[in-house]
């Protein structure tokens, strides 16, 4: 049995270290199933589970180092190599890892979009679909996926169109020959039968053979920006050709060599369109569905912010002078939102996580 005695020596030594490394992996593994993977609730925004992460498995790496059988000497180099390590990397990514980092930090002090919000960034138009410590993506109006690095928000122009509405316009280039308070007028109504308010009308340039003049009008409902534009196109191009005013290119014009015959489609003539599409499905209702459930979500984790910090200030208000009745009453109605406001926030990230699925799946 005296051969066993080396083995429970070298047992003995290496127990606390063989302790700690299990810990650490079992923590780190529940952390990160618990707030990457399943997303909880309560667990913050994306940024902090991955910086807790991280700062937890840098902590395990440092009391790993201490629990090792080894001299002072041995320990204190190791130390040292893991800050040279340390230092060195951040180093070499300054200009990328920890830059793009800083940036994340920085979009997010001074909270410019979030997520659901449309976006444009060097001609790229879409709406914001996940933040992250490092980058951003956004998904465009063809319902695919373009990530930005943080960095090249921060240095780029970024336009944001403001969740309480934007205008939109249209252009259009027509003849001398026709009036202008006439074009002004259809353009007009045309923004009127688009579902815009305030409408106006621009006329931008004087040029060789047209006049170029520019319809717009207020849009509330930005999350349907695309669809609205695009029927205040159709809307102009009605309006149009039912004052019976061409819409040619000068080229067209200049050479008419037949009787003078007038170019407007057949069937412009059909009755002004409803203001009102709100029964109509919108293809920005798939374009977008990412950023979607991404904006469902912030705004759902906000709300529960909120009612958590409510429950908190009942709770420490309650302190004999309100009604007993009354508390409980209000208390159960903010617990109830709260469950209701877990469940709508678990449903998002399970939507997420099965489109995930989706997409690597071959």
């Amino acid at each position: 049995m005296d051969f066993l005695k080396p083995i429970a020596e070298l047992l003995r030594e290496w127990l606390p270290f063989l302790i700690t490394l299990l810990l650490a992996i079992l923590v780190v593994g529940v952390a990160y199933r618990l707030l990457i993977k399943r997303r909880l609730a309560t667990a913050g925004s994306v940024v902090s589970r991955q910086l807790f992460i991280t700062a937890l498995a840098g902590i395990f790496v440092i009391l790993l180092i201490l629990a090792l059988p080894i001299d002072n000497e041995p320990r204190g180099q190791l130390m040292s190599l893991l800050g040279i390590l340390v230092t060195a990397a951040v180093a070499l990514s300054s200009t990328t890892l920890l830059g793009n980092a800083m940036a994340g930090f920085m979009l997010r002090s001074i909270r410019n979009f979030r997520a659901g919000d449309f976006i444009v960034v060097d001609g790229h138009r879409g709406r914001v679909s996940e933040l992250g410590l490092l980058r951003t993506e956004i998904q465009t109006e063809r319902r695919n996926l373009t990530t930005f690095p943080n960095l090249y928000l921060v240095t780029n122009p970024v336009t944001v169109v403001r969740a309480s509405g934007t205008f939109i316009s249209g252009t259009v280039s027509l003849g001398y020959d026709v009036p202008r308070e006439k074009i002004e007028k259809c353009l007009l109504e045309a923004a009127e039968n688009a579902g815009l308010t305030d409408p106006f009308v621009f006329v931008l340039e004087l040029g060789d053979f047209s006049i170029r003049y520019q319809a717009a009008g207020f849009l509330e409902e930005v999350k349907y920006l695309i669809s609205a534009e695009s029927k205040l196109r159709e809307c102009m191009l009605d309006s149009l050709h039912r004052r019976g005013i061409e819409i040619v290119s000068p080229t067209f014009m200049n050479q008419r060599q037949l009787e003078e015959q007038i170019f407007i489609p057949k069937g412009s003539e059909r009755p002004k369109p409803e203001p009102s599409l709100a029964d109509e499905p919108r293809p920005e209702e798939r374009m977008f569905d990412k950023a979607e459930i991404a904006e469902h979500e912030a705004n759902a984790e906000e709300k529960l912010k909120r009612v958590l910090e409510e429950i908190e200030k009942l709770d420490k208000d309650q302190d004999g002078k309100v009604d007993e009745t009354a508390f409980k009453t209000r208390l159960s109605e903010l617990e109830a939102k709260r469950a209701q406001l877990e469940a709508e926030i678990e449903q998002h990230k399970e939507q997420k996580k099965e489109d995930a699925d989706e997409e690597e799946t071959p």
